[in-house]
Formats: structure tokens, C-alpha cells, sequence
């Protein structure tokens, strides 16, 4: 059994309509550490001591009993002197990267108001975008901390798989499931890093730009990524070569379907059971997904996790132990929020060609907020090799800070 820190009263004006009703409370963390005064709040698939876990569904929150103990990283966050102010939206089973919950809305993107925050990690991104809280939890299997941090103009990671413990987070996909967290600003999303990161050598000697990625993407990510390049170039001292993720006869569509399929299927394996006797309501898309998952069938989803390993070994020996690459970390800026269905599918596929690479290799990917000459949020990304993630951290933060002495 977890001892819970001291509780104070919930006291955040939820101006973002990012926290679920059963997530108004407070935990003080420890009354010192490298995190003291800062504040965060949860994405509600971490379990909390003394709390159920909804995992943006009120029929998961009705059937599951309160949690024993805390997610280790809340745990951590707290031991190291964060105070958590509550739990905040998840698309339902975090099965989405749109930001809309049937049961609980849509948060707002302060960001762009008139656009959708993206998800599955919608309430943290807009908790933090509309910096009611200093960082938040979230987590990230086929893009749910990348593309909401894309879209809301904040930090955000896809840790390498397996790096931080899943031990209390409801899981979605466990071959690609990854816990992480979003900041607005530079230094606090470094300090959480450096929290809760293990420390591993790396020092990049090569970039790449994945040519093949920023097809997908719109045409305004392309004088961004030449400025991340350029900065990227002064940063390392050495030029960013052009490359192709997929490489030649492949495609990233072919990956996207590769993950589809494997995820669908684990997918299924660990909730069908439990959707199959509660009947619970989801969203139109959420339902469809759920529903395509229940038919893929064995042969398909083996063999899908055959030719995603074989992805896996095809990018790490892109990055081997010295390489970083350079991508958009969307296809698109945000969607508007009265967007079309196809126009939002159309979105969504594009966006998972890219987030895909990642995800199917297991590697780290920190996306960096800058902005398009409209004024918009649009991330840029930087892959490196697995377990380099608080360096990587720090290298993006440096590529950053470049981009911010120097005139767009």
C-alpha cells in the first residue's frame, strides 16, 4: 500500500476543461527535490492511491476499484517534491489522437482555440498549454504525446519502450505503450528528464533528415525543419545529410499498416474480454477501431509483428549509437475543431506514417514547439538511439535555443 502524501484543497480554475470530474484533488509531494514548486496533473489511465483510474471511459471508471498504490512515476514525481493537482482527460482507452471524448469533451487548445489539442494525451496537453499546471503525465503509443504537443505548442517525448516502468497505467497497445510527460517550457521539461531519466552516454556525431517523413507533412513544416536543421548543423558541427526512413521499395504506409494491424490485435487480446461483457459507449471512431481490432486475426497480427521487427532493426541501424534524425512530429498543424471526418481520417493516416517509425523501432523522440509563419503550433522532431533519452532532451533543448536567437 502506497502512503499518500498530505492532500490540500483542489484550487486550478479549469479554464482548458481538461480535468475529468473525478480528478479535482491534490497531493502535495515531498516538501524538497529537484522538482519542488513545480506542479502537474495526470493523464487518468496512471493510477492513483485512494483513486480510480477512468481511462476516459465512465464504464472502466465504474468497474474498476480504486487504486492501492501509485504509479511509480507519481510516486517519483512526488518523492521528488511535484505536487499533483488530479487527473486529467484521456480519449477513451487512449485510443485516439483526435482529443475528443464522448463522455467528457473536448479540452481546449489554448494555443489555437478554433483547433482540436489532438490526443490520446488531450487533457494534459491542454492543462499545460494553458500552463494551469507546470507538466503533466501522458502517454504515448502511436503518437499521443508527439501530436497533441505538435498541435498545442509545447515539449513533448515518446520515451524509449520499456524505459520507464508501465507498472499502474492502463495500457492500450503494451508492444508500444510509453509514459511521458509534456512542459511549456524548456527548463521544466528538462528538470523532469532529469528526474526521472537515467543518465546514458551518447554523443550524436551524424544527423539525418528523413525525407520520407516530411513528404506526409504539409508544406509549411519544410522551412521549419531547415531551420531545425540549420541549428541542428552549428549545434553538432556537422552537416544534416537527407535519408529515407523506409528506404528503397518500402514504404512508411506499409509500416502504418504494420502497426496497425500489431497493435489492433494486442489491443484486443488485453480489452476485448472486458468490452465484449460491458457494452461500454465510445466514440464513432474509437468503436470502429475497437471493432476492426476484434477481427484481425492471428496469422495477420504475426505477421504484422514480423515486418515491424524487421522495421525496428532497419532504423536502429539508421541511428546505430551516433545518429539523431530530423522530422516533422505531425502531418499538419492542428485540425480546426468543426473539421470534416475525412478530412480528420485523411489527417490521421498521414500523421501515422510519421509517428510510426518511432514507435515501430522503440526509440525516443522529443518534439520541439515551434510555430509556422501563420502564427500556428507545428512540432519538429528528433529521433535518437534507444536509452538516450535525457540527452536527447538536452540536445533538443540546445537545437532550440538556437532557433530562438536567430530571426524566422
Amino acid at each position: 500500500m502506497t502512503t499518500r502524501p498530505s492532500t490540500a484543497p483542489f484550487s486550478i480554475e479549469d479554464t482548458a476543461h481538461a480535468w475529468v470530474p473525478h480528478g479535482h484533488f491534490t497531493m502535495q509531494g515531498a516538501p524538497s527535490g529537484p522538482l519542488a514548486g513545480l506542479r502537474f496533473a495526470a493523464k487518468d489511465v496512471f493510477d492513483i492511491a485512494g483513486h480510480t483510474t477512468g481511462a476516459g471511459n465512465p464504464t472502466w471508471l465504474a468497474t474498476h476499484a480504486p487504486a492501492e498504490q501509485h504509479s511509480p512515476l507519481v510516486a517519483q514525481l512526488l518523492a521528488a517534491g511535484a505536487a499533483l493537482h488530479g487527473k486529467v482527460i484521456s480519449d477513451e482507452l487512449a485510443y485516439s489522437i483526435h482529443g475528443h471524448n464522448l463522455h467528457y469533451g473536448m479540452p481546449l487548445n489554448a494555443a489555437a482555440p478554433d483547433r482540436i489539442p489532438g490526443g490520446s494525451s488531450s487533457g494534459s496537453v491542454a492543462a499545460v498549454a494553458a500552463r494551469l499546471v507546470d507538466f503533466a503525465l501522458g502517454t504515448d503509443t502511436g503518437g499521443s504525446t508527439r501530436v497533441p504537443a505538435s498541435y498545442c505548442g509545447v515539449w513533448g517525448l515518446r520515451t524509449t519502450h520499456g524505459l520507464l516502468p508501465r507498472e499502474g497505467l492502463v495500457p492500450l497497445h503494451p508492444s508500444f505503450d510509453t509514459a511521458t510527460w509534456f512542459a511549456h517550457e524548456a527548463r521544466t521539461f528538462a528538470r523532469v528528464a532529469d528526474t526521472l531519466l537515467p543518465a546514458q552516454a551518447f554523443t550524436p556525431r551524424r544527423a539525418l533528415r528523413l525525407e520520407d517523413a516530411q513528404a506526409e507533412a504539409d508544406a509549411t513544416f519544410a522551412p521549419l525543419l531547415d531551420r531545425a536543421a540549420a541549428a541542428l548543423q552549428a549545434q553538432l558541427g556537422t552537416a544534416v545529410e537527407p535519408a529515407l526512413a523506409a528506404g528503397v521499395g518500402a514504404t512508411l504506409e506499409q509500416w502504418r499498416q504494420h502497426y496497425v494491424a500489431w497493435g489492433a490485435h494486442e489491443g484486443w487480446e488485453t480489452h476485448g474480454a472486458w468490452i465484449s461483457a460491458h457494452q461500454p459507449a465510445f466514440e464513432d471512431a474509437i468503436a470502429g477501431r475497437w471493432q476492426a481490432a476484434s477481427q484481425v486475426s492471428p496469422e495477420s497480427a504475426s505477421a504484422a509483428r514480423a515486418a515491424g521487427q524487421a522495421v525496428r532493426e532497419r532504423v536502429r541501424a539508421l541511428v546505430g549509437d551516433d545518429t539523431v534524425l530530423l522530422l516533422p512530429s505531425a502531418a499538419t498543424v492542428a485540425p480546426l475543431r468543426d473539421a470534416s471526418g475525412p478530412e480528420i481520417d485523411a489527417t490521421r493516416m498521414r500523421t501515422l506514417r510519421i509517428c510510426c517509425i518511432a514507435g515501430l523501432a522503440g526509440l525516443p523522440q522529443v518534439s520541439l514547439p515551434l510555430r509556422t509563419a501563420e502564427g500556428l503550433p507545428a512540432g519538429v522532431s528528433l529521433i535518437g538511439p534507444a536509452g538516450s533519452d535525457q540527452a536527447l532532451v538536452h540536445l533538443a533543448v540546445q537545437v532550440w535555443e538556437r532557433l530562438q536567437a536567430v530571426p524566422a
